[in-house]
This record gives structure tokens, C-alpha cells and sequence, in this order.
């Protein structure tokens, strides 16, 4: 049975308890190293491959993430659909923590993330418009009102670089611009899982409510982690229920996401570029 699904395990998730049948599997990709083995396993009756973002122990900074290798990985082990898992601080007073938002954009607040595999005399401009997808969005909601989260759905993250929180000015600017939640990691992710055609969605634990709220001026690890461990098991149950509700077949425009997107010729396209890509390319390159 071929790898379909990926999930990814972010602070306080670095494991599924559910998965059977371990095994590891290290993959090694033209970007470098993933965050660490993916362990492909069976879970509600699927094989998935799952990756702790931060490696074991928790030991890789949000800006230190290889996002190209992490996510090249799940490509070549087969997966076409991505669950993520990952802590955010809450800009609004209606997501409480733990409480689970499902984003449906993004905001980016990083400098200089590498956050795609074009370049190097390679040009493609993927449609970003809708940066995760609706489907399996509705699937990860649905799946975690199921087992009893309060779940919002739809909202923008911002996705500012980290490691160190929010000062009162950026939080406060966050919310008068309307954003929902705020992370360090999600961004990149979906841009390099829509390039390699990869359905993405997230599942935003709320941790705190970020530096804004009276009771939250001084956001620290041990709130953070406290109610991390509440979450883990709650998201962990949420992304077993949704692995169990996606169906074989995809009919999102995410497979195709590179059909109108490369520009450059293929006749001038370098052959270390075509061999780097091969996975992402064969369909179009043939």
C-alpha cells in the first residue's frame, strides 16, 4: 500500500499514537535534509508518513527549517494530501486557547525564507490565491468538531519569523488589520506543498492569546506548553478522524497546480533543474 498522506507534527505533536506497523524512513532530497525520518505507518486503515517539523526533541528553530527538504520528502515517498499540526497565538478574543482554527490564508511576516523549488534557471508562478486546500480543510474541520474541539473555520495567519514572540506594537497592528492567528511556521509549507501539487491544510492549536490581551502581556513557553499537552491529544485525534474520512480520488485543483504555471522553456530548461525536479516535473517535462 503506497504513502498517500503526510502529517506533520508541530510543537507539542510529535507523535501519533494511533500509527501501527512503524518503520522509519530517511529520505534524502537536492535541497538537503528533511527535519528528521519521516515514520510511515498505518492509521485508520492508510499508510501515512509522519514528520516531527522540529525535529526530535524540539530541537530546530521555525527559521532554521529546511521547508523545501521536508516537504520534497513527502513527495517522493508518494504523498498527495498534507496535515499539519501547529501551536499559534490567538489575535482575536473569540479563539480561545485550545481552541482549533482552520486557516484559509496567510499573511507573510519572514525575511528571506527560502519558500520555493524554482530558481537556477527554472521559472514557474503558481496561482496562490487560495493557499490551502478547501477540501481537505473541510475534512480537518469536520474531523475536529467530531471528537469535540471548538473549531473555527477560515481565518488568515500570520506567519511572522520568530523564535521570539510578538512586541505589544506588531500584536496590536496584527489585529487592527483584521488577522485571526499567529505562527511561525505554516507559510512556506503550503507554498511548496502547492508547487508540488500536495493538498495542504492546518490545524491552528491556540496556545495564548499573544502579547495583546491584558491577561497574556508576557507570553511564555510554560503557558505555551501547558496547553500544548491539552491539545496534542485532542489534534491527534482530529487528524486520525481525518485520515479516516479522505477519499481515494482527488478532484481539487491542487493536483494540477503546475499545469499553466512554468514559463520557462523547455528546451532551455538545465538538466540539473530537471533532474532536481523530476518528481514534481515528469507529467510536464515527458
Amino acid at each position: 500500500m503506497s504513502v498517500q498522506i503526510g502529517i506533520i507534527g508541530g510543537s507539542g505533536l510529535y507523535d501519533m499514537e494511533e500509527l501501527t506497523d512503524r518503520e522509519e524512513q530517511t529520505v534524502t532530497t537536492p535541497f538537503g535534509d528533511p527535519s528528521g525520518p519521516y515514520v510511515v505507518g498505518t492509521l485508520r486503515g492508510k499508510r501515512v508518513a509522519f514528520l516531527a517539523r522540529h525535529g526530535v526533541g524540539h530541537r530546530i528553530l521555525p527559521s532554521e527549517l529546511n521547508f523545501r527538504a521536508n516537504i520534497y520528502g513527502f513527495k517522493l515517498l508518494g504523498v498527495e494530501r498534507i496535515l499539519s499540526a501547529s501551536a499559534v497565538g490567538s489575535l482575536k478574543e473569540e479563539y480561545k486557547p485550545l481552541d482549533i482554527l482552520i486557516p484559509d490564508q496567510f499573511l507573510d511576516r519572514t525575511r528571506g525564507r527560502i519558500s520555493t523549488f524554482f530558481g537556477r534557471g527554472l521559472v514557474a508562478h503558481i496561482a496562490f490565491a487560495h493557499p490551502v486546500c478547501g477540501e481537505l480543510s473541510t475534512i480537518a474541520a469536520n474531523s475536529a468538531e467530531a471528537v469535540g474541539a471548538r473549531v473555527h473555520r477560515g481565518g488568515t495567519y500570520v506567519n511572522m519569523e520568530g523564535p521570539q514572540f510578538s512586541t505589544l506594537a506588531e500584536s496590536k497592528l496584527y489585529r487592527s488589520w483584521g488577522m485571526d492567528v499567529i505562527g511561525m511556521t505554516n507559510l512556506q509549507e503550503a507554498k511548496l506543498a502547492r508547487e508540488a501539487e500536495i493538498c495542504y491544510a492546518t490545524l491552528a492549536l491556540v496556545t495564548d492569546y499573544d502579547c495583546w490581551h491584558p491577561d497574556h502581556d508576557a507570553v511564555t513557553v510554560e503557558m505555551i506548553v501547558s496547553n500544548l499537552l491539552q491539545n496534542a491529544k485532542t489534534a491527534q485525534r482530529a487528524i486520525a478522524g481525518a485520515v479516516g474520512r479522505i477519499p481515494a480520488a482527488r478532484t481539487c485543483p491542487c493536483k494540477d497546480a503546475l499545469a499553466m504555471a512554468i514559463i520557462t522553456r523547455p528546451e532551455v530548461i538545465p538538466e540539473q533543474a530537471k533532474k532536481d525536479l523530476a518528481p514534481l516535473l515528469a507529467k510536464y517535462l515527458a
